[in-house]
C-alpha cells in the first residue's frame, strides 16, 4: 500500500508535469490519478485504516515538501483585487476544506484576523486524514476563498493574507 506522502508526491508529479493521468497498483491497492483534476481515486477496496474521530485533527504532514503552499498573488488570480504583496495560501492537497475543528466549534480564523506564522488556519481532510494547514507568514486574513465543507483541489487558493 502507498503512504499518504507517496500519494501526495504522485499527485504533485501529475500536476507539475501536466500528465493526463497515472495508475499505480501495489499489494492489491490500485490508485488512479486523473491529470485533468489531479484527483486521487482509489478503485479497489483496501484494509480499513485507523479511524480519526469526526472533527479531531490528526498530525499534519510536514510543510515545505513539494510545491510551496503560499505564493504572492498574481494578476488575474482569485482575489485579483488584493493589495500588492498579498500572499495567497494554496491547498497543498486534494480534499475537503473545513474552517473549524468540529461542526459546533468556532472557525480557526475570520477575515480581518491577525495570524502568526505557524498558526492553524483550517483543516483539509484527505483520505480520512485531517491535515492542519498552517500560515506560512504573519499577517492579516484578507479573504477566505472556499466555503466550509467544500472540496478543494491541489493548488487551489484557500486564503489571502496581507503580510505584517
Amino acid at each position: 500500500m502507498l503512504t499518504f506522502e507517496q500519494i501526495k508526491e504522485l499527485i504533485e508529479l501529475v500536476a507539475q508535469r501536466k500528465l493526463q493521468g497515472l495508475e499505480v497498483e501495489r499489494s492489491g491497492f490500485r490508485l488512479r490519478i486523473d491529470g485533468q483534476s489531479a484527483l486521487a481515486v482509489p478503485v479497489a477496496p483496501v484494509a480499513p485504516a485507523a479511524a480519526v474521530p469526526q472533527g479531531a485533527p490528526a498530525a499534519a504532514p510536514p510543510q515545505g515538501q513539494g510545491a510551496p503552499a503560499a505564493e504572492v498573488a498574481e494578476e488575474g488570480e482569485a482575489g485579483g483585487g488584493l493589495p500588492d504583496g498579498a500572499y495567497v495560501i494554496k491547498s497543498p492537497i486534494v480534499g475537503t476544506f473545513y474552517r473549524a475543528s468540529a461542526p459546533d466549534a468556532d472557525p480557526f480564523v475570520e477575515v480581518g484576523d491577525r495570524v502568526k506564522k505557524g498558526q492553524v488556519l483550517c483543516i483539509v481532510e484527505a483520505m480520512k486524514l485531517m491535515n492542519e494547514i498552517e500560515s506560512e507568514i504573519a499577517g492579516t486574513i484578507l479573504e477566505i476563498y472556499p466555503e466550509n465543507a467544500q472540496p478543494v483541489e491541489f493548488g487551489e487558493p484557500l486564503f489571502a493574507v496581507q503580510p505584517a
